[in-house]
């Protein structure tokens, strides 16, 4: 079905829950007037990133009453949002949740967190392990958080699993000046998630955050991407914006019937080749 996306593209305060989540009160306020159906939030909304010792402290479990709060506005709109939970047995995930009608319909735990450059994610974060679409009112969805994309497998599998949008929630910080004197790594994301959807044939709804942390700087760019690969929208850079876009169900079905590639992509045949090389790589 047809239906209106807002990015929120925010700057949360590291480790300050209240102010942040006052901050996306009012997006979801914002949205809600401005007759979306659903809104997005960034990686780490809720928390901020640079967290470091700070992730105990600013984790949530799934019944916290920021999470209840969140569940009640999304019978007046969907949400997706980040935050750092923490399960029953204390382990603490880079997590999106997707709400809808009241309810908490997804959880994705980020999968692969990186160690290189400005990045220490996995000396304070338990892996996810499980990448899984999901139904909502607007369709079949699967959710990445920000690294998870650089893996083509993500991508892939959430799209053999019937996924037609994607939601990419990110925390992207600005590196590199590229050829054209361009963010190097917005114009990195900008063709990242422009081949993602044209090898899919699906949309992909991508939100990123602004703002500074620890003198790291946040480049924002959020976008709307149709599942031909061209964008529909972009967010603005270096600032916050609040985006809003129209995704028509029309767009979906002209695309897969104009380059089917899903529709002649061999399963079995990736399955059959993938165990092979797991068995000969453990000889």
């Amino acid at each position: 079905m047809d239906f209106t996306v807002a990015l929120a593209q925010i700057k949360p305060k590291l480790g300050c829950l209240d102010d942040n989540m006052a901050l996306i009160e009012a997006a979801i306020e914002r949205g809600i007037l401005a007759g979306a159906d659903l809104v997005v939030f960034p990686e780490l909304a809720l928390t901020g990133y640079f967290l470091k010792d700070l992730v105990p402290e600013v984790a949530l479990s799934l019944d916290a009453p920021q999470i209840e709060r969140l569940k009640k506005l999304s019978a007046r709109i969907s949400i997706a949002i980040g935050l750092v939970e923490v399960s029953a047995d204390y382990r603490f995930f880079n997590s999106s949740l997707y709400l809808e009608a009241g309810e908490i319909l997804h959880v994705h735990r980020k999968v692969y967190l990186p160690t290189y450059g400005l990045f220490d994610e996995q000396r304070y974060l338990a892996r996810g392990e499980r990448f899984r679409a999901f139904d909502t009112r607007f369709g079949r969805f699967g959710m990445l958080i920000c690294e998870d994309m650089w893996h083509l497998s993500a991508p892939y599998v959430l799209a053999m699993d019937n996924a037609t949008t994607l939601i990419c929630l990110s925390s992207s910080p600005g590196r590199g000046i590229s050829g054209t004197e361009e963010l190097g790594s917005a114009t990195a994301w900008q063709k990242l998630t422009s081949t993602t959807a044209m090898f899919l044939n699906c949309r992909v709804l991508y939100c990123n955050r602004v703002g500074y942390e620890d003198g790291i700087n946040f480049w924002g760019g959020s976008e709307v991407i149709a599942p031909s690969g061209e964008v529909g929208i972009r967010g603005k850079l270096l600032e916050e914006d609040f985006v809003l876009a129209r995704v028509e169900e029309g767009a979906l079905r002209r695309e897969r019937i104009f380059s089917p590639m899903m529709r002649d992509e061999n399963m079995g045949i990736t399955l059959k080749e993938l165990q092979r090389i797991d068995r000969e790589n453990n000889r």
